[in-house]
């Protein structure tokens, strides 16, 4: 069934994703959590401001219900709400009706487990798709579930605001912020959670989320969907911009310059900051196709680095199995020990305000440390065998250093550079870095040769 994809269900509504389906989808994810949960439990249940949100919401919630699982309705929130409310209620897992980034006409289902653990292929999620393409044989149980709806906001604040310094909560420290909520969640989240607070002086842009349209596409990782926020900034003489995805758990920065910091810098720069706090060292963790400016940080700082796969189940596992209180990838989902080592755009925004807020110098002095290597940012390329335009790559090099951790890393005398395959487009993904913007240069266009039709998009 195309609805499924490697990290959760996503499709364009109302076909192939309709009703029926969300009804089948939420009785079989009932049926998997009651099983690992010895037969009883409830299910948090929450959803986006997409305009087929409501209806799939209620589909779900029925065949959640007609599974024998009690559903816990925390309604409009964005993503990582969920992850906090499967924990704040000791539920056996959680669906956030929503689709991201992707386009209006689109929706889906993320899907965690108890303690806010991710369902994806391979971790779950192939065993709902099996359960509902077998759902003509199921029977329903004799036990339907109970619901209640609940209103955790006050203590979703609570929990976020452990990341927020006290200083601007308290209005002693006042930071400028522009925040483009790109039409998605941020516009109900940000006003419910920051904007009463003392310390922040808030640049609202694209707040209103009931229209059923994006201003831009909802994605923070296409720099032209930023030039609002770097336009704001500018404008305003803010201290930094916010542009959070669609369901606010990813979001990308912009300095006070109006210069787009990559999360990669992001993570390099609050690294040591997490790491203060550790009693013997600590790890912090990230996806390998960040800068080598993130290791050198962490181990300057007395820390462990950790390479991670992309993609928020690996991350997440990494930081679990590190115990790590801090991680970033590059796609703009940053991760915290305090917060089930799930991802939050909420606490990533409070943590880098935090961190504004208590040096004396501007965001921009405190990132340059760490602007020490160039790079090409992510390159895509169209091959008909995507394992042997890898497999030339690393023959093209026999004396580098390659793991295969994702994809393949090749590390040469002055650049590296990491290729993998897409999970959701044929396409390989290229990230190359070195000490120049001439070496960048000269390396892809010595790799380009090898991966097949450059696409740019």
């Amino acid at each position: 069934m195309t609805v499924f994809k490697a990290y959760d269900i996503r499709a364009v509504y109302p076909e192939p994703l309709q009703e029926t389906i969300a009804k089948e989808i939420g009785y079989a994810t009932g049926t998997m959590l009651l099983e690992e949960a010895g037969g009883a439990g409830a299910i948090v249940v929450g959803h986006d401001m997409r305009p087929s949100s409501p209806s799939l919401f209620e589909a779900l919630k029925e065949g959640i219900r007609e599974s024998g699982a009690d559903v816990i309705d925390v309604g409009l929130v964005d993503t990582p709400f969920v992850a906090f409310a499967v924990n704040h209620e000791n539920a056996i897992g959680g669906i956030q009706t929503t689709a991201s980034h992707n386009p209006i006409q689109y929706n889906g289902f993320k899907i965690c487990r108890a303690k806010a653990k991710p369902v994806g292929m391979g971790t779950g999620l192939e065993i709902i798709e099996s359960k509902v393409n077998d759902a003509k044989r199921r029977t329903q149980s004799t036990t339907v579930g109970c619901e209640r709806s609940v209103d955790l906001w006050s203590s979703y604040k609570e929990h976020v605001f452990q990341y927020l310094d006290p200083k601007i909560q308290s209005g002693e420290i006042i930071i400028k912020a522009a925040i483009d909520a790109s039409n998605g969640m941020a516009g109900t989240m940000i006003p419910k959670l920051f904007r009463d607070v003392a310390g922040l002086d808030l640049i609202e842009i694209n707040f209103e989320n009931d229209k059923g349209t994006f201003v831009h596409e909802p994605n923070p990782l296409v720099d032209a969907n930023l030039q609002q926020t770097i336009d704001a900034v500018v404008k305003h003489d803010c201290n930094l911009g916010i542009c959070f995805d669609g369901d606010a758990d990813r979001c990308m920065v912009v300095d006070e310059l109006g210069t787009i910091v990559g999360c990669d810098l992001i993570t390099a720069w609050l690294a040591p900051k997490f790491l203060a706090h550790e009693k013997d060292g600590g790890s912090i963790v990230f996806d390998l196709r960040s800068s080598h400016a993130v290791a050198k940080s962490v181990e300057s700082a007395g820390g462990s680095s950790v390479r991670s796969r992309v993609g928020h189940v690996f991350m997440k596992q990494a930081m679990a199995e590190h115990d790590a209180p801090f991680g970033g990838e590059l796609s703009g989902h940053f991760y915290f020990r305090d917060n089930f080592y799930a991802d939050s755009g909420a606490m990533a925004f409070a943590a880098v305000v935090s961190a504004i807020a208590t040096s004396s110098k501007t965001m921009s002095e405190q990132i340059a440390p760490h602007r020490s290597f160039c790079q090409s940012g992510e390159i895509n390329f169209e091959t008909p065998d995507k394992d042997a335009a890898m497999a030339s790559l690393v023959e093209n090099y026999p004396d580098a250093k390659v793991d295969r951790l994702d994809g393949v890393t090749v590390e040469c005398d002055g650049w590296w550079c990491n290729v993998r395959a897409s999970n959701t487009e044929p396409l390989l993904r290229l990230n190359l870095e070195s000490s120049s913007p001439e070496q960048v240069l000269k390396y892809v266009e010595e790799v380009s040769a090898l991966l097949g039709t450059r696409v740019d998009h």
